[in-house]
């Protein structure tokens, strides 16, 4: 368990410096600009990305202290002070609340790493240091692509996120995925990804689902790890998903998959 949590908090560390990195160079017009988010620009992308870290960090904070992690007054309140926040602002406050919840990570000792468990707010039940590094590296993965997406049209998701990721993803499908968005049909289909390489099948029916691999699928997508990464999060345009994505089978498209994954 602790192995799977230091993996997790190594790559964190690497997405926020390299993020940090690409945020201390932007200037007022770069921070204005559309980002990979929908309606979102790269200072609101920078917002929520701090807002977030503070509030992991408090929930952090309360397990190891054995008291009440942060109520909804709490979040709304840190949410509220970052939406207030300038551009400028929010770029600066993004590094330092950031580094305070990553180095608060690699403090914790072995056995804190295998034997914590972390409630947060939106779960209903707590979850372990793996799980809760993990669910952060996630979160900041995708939101780095949507600020360097922002610059660079063949941005990509870091591949160690990727390889730390892509066996999570069921989670995320379940909880994104909108199965009532092709309109009645039940479909599934075969999923195969590279780098890593990985088969599987994604049920949608009454809800969206990882399975195993079926036997006869209704549809076969074969893409790379990273695009169906950010397919489940909703970073999928047609101008951001690679030649190499395919979808055969008459049983739905690649545009009713992406209004499956709709995204955050």
């Amino acid at each position: 368990m602790a192995e799977r949590a230091d993996q997790a908090i190594k790559a964190l560390r690497a997405e926020l410096d390299d993020l940090a990195a690409l945020v201390r160079g932007l200037t007022a017009d770069d921070l204005g600009r559309p980002s990979g988010a929908a309606e979102w620009d790269v200072s609101q992308v920078l917002s929520h990305l701090g807002s977030g870290a503070e509030i992991n960090l408090a929930a952090l904070d309360a397990a190891l202290g054995g008291t009440d992690g942060p109520d909804m007054d709490f979040i709304k309140g840190v949410w509220a002070r970052w939406d207030g926040m300038s551009p400028a602002a929010r770029a600066q406050e993004f590094v330092t609340a950031n580094e305070a919840l990553v180095s608060r990570l690699e403090s914790l000792d072995g056995r804190t790493r295998d034997d914590l468990l972390v409630p947060i707010w939106f779960l209903p039940q707590p979850i372990d240091v793996a799980g809760f590094a993990g669910m952060r590296l996630s979160e900041v993965a995708h939101h780095t692509w949507d600020v360097k997406v922002a610059f660079d049209s063949a941005a990509a998701l870091d591949p160690v996120a990727v390889d730390l990721l892509v066996d999570e993803a069921g989670r995320l499908a379940g909880f994104l995925g909108k199965a009532d968005a092709l309109g009645g049909r039940q479909v599934t289909v075969a999923v195969h990804v590279t780098a890593p390489e990985r088969s599987f099948g994604l049920e949608i029916r009454d809800g969206v689902a990882l399975v195993g691999a079926p036997a006869e699928p209704d549809a076969v997508l074969t893409a790379p790890a990273e695009w169906w990464l950010r397919l489940v999060t909703g970073r999928h345009a047609p101008e951001r998903t690679p030649a190499d994505v395919r979808l055969t089978g008459d049983a739905l498209t690649l545009d009713d998959l992406r209004r499956v994954f709709p995204g955050f």
